[in-house]
């Protein structure tokens, strides 16, 4: 392990908090924070981490290479929302940035974010163009969840016209544009915002929670940017990998927390009958799986797995 260390950046009134839940990426989030503070704006700033008991000695190697970073570490994995929470309740600036370990900042990119939230007092999150580690573009907006979109969605539709998701592949780069929800990889939200509509929800344990924030600032009238002139890498799903039949699962127990919370009773019994459906029709082309490729079967016998598992909870949920 490198010797370098880097500069104390925390002095007050600060401008921005970072905040990075972290569980067993070590090496990304080593990356990710060297990021960071390669691309450091004017204004001050101070750096989160949140460590959820991770096995690979994380917290060690930000306590030597990086001692100005804070951390907190947790004796358990307690979720995302909830370590995120417990960074945020303690930072000290004008916007909060979630920012996943396994994101690196493109040079420019929070000055970016930063100046263009702060130009506009009704701006209550933004978010960068996030980009694939080949550079492609990476998916890192939506429009707001409905039952409508989810069916189209699941059903892959959107490859004969878009609506369940934004066609991102056709958006300007040099303008940036309003948006319902961003992806949580990624997002800078406005401190006073997150004062008026509360933090993030624990009722998710993963996943969605950056759905339901982006939608309750909608409700209060705050407005959500992309802003494709701020660019990160983002290699996505590093955490969740390790545990990824788990993952498949809190996945959509939090769609449905979500329709619940957000649309009532009715509608979240209408979406689990949409997944529901969605499921079956994918496992009966299980058969399929076995005339596959040996490079494909496997991958796809793993996805019929993780259906089952999900037919199996909707029917006794």
């Amino acid at each position: 392990m490198s010797d370098e260390t880097y500069p104390d950046v925390n002095e007050p009134l600060k401008t921005i908090s970072i905040v990075i839940v972290n569980w067993n990426t070590r090496e990304l989030l080593r990356k990710c924070l060297t990021s960071i503070y390669s691309s450091m704006p004017n204004g001050e700033l101070e750096i989160w981490v949140v460590d959820n008991a991770s096995t690979d000695n994380s917290s060690e190697m930000v306590k030597q290479l990086f001692p100005a970073v804070n951390i907190i570490e947790n004796q358990t994995n307690t979720g995302f929302a909830q370590a995120n929470n417990q960074a945020i309740q303690r930072s000290n600036a004008q916007f909060v940035m979630l920012l996943n370990p396994d994101t690196e900042l493109l040079p420019g990119a929070l000055e970016k974010m930063v100046s263009f939230i702060q130009a506009s007092l009704r701006v209550g999150a933004v978010g960068p163009r996030t980009l694939n580690p080949d550079k492609s573009l990476q998916t890192s907006c939506y429009p707001t969840p409905t039952l409508s979109r989810e069916f189209w969605r699941l059903f892959h539709l959107d490859k004969i016209r878009t609506f369940g998701v934004y066609d991102m592949e056709r958006w300007e780069t040099h303008s940036c544009r309003k948006v319902d929800i961003l992806l949580g990889a990624c997002l800078m939200i406005r401190k006073e915002a997150l004062d008026e509509v509360g933090l993030l929800s624990e009722d998710y344990f993963m996943y969605t929670e950056e759905v339901d924030i982006c939608y309750r600032l909608g409700q209060r009238g705050w407005e959500i940017y992309w802003i494709p002139e701020a660019e990160i890498i983002h290699y996505g799903g590093q955490s969740t990998s390790q545990v990824s039949r788990q993952m498949f699962i809190h996945l959509y127990q939090s769609k449905l927390l979500f329709f619940k919370k957000h649309y009532g009773d009715v509608s979240a019994f209408l979406y689990k009958l949409i997944l529901l459906f969605t499921s079956l029709a994918r496992l009966s082309l299980t058969p399929i799986a076995y005339l596959s490729r040996s490079s494909q079967r496997e991958k796809r016998l793993e996805l019929a797995h993780n259906y089952s598992q999900l037919v199996k909870i909707l029917l006794t949920n």
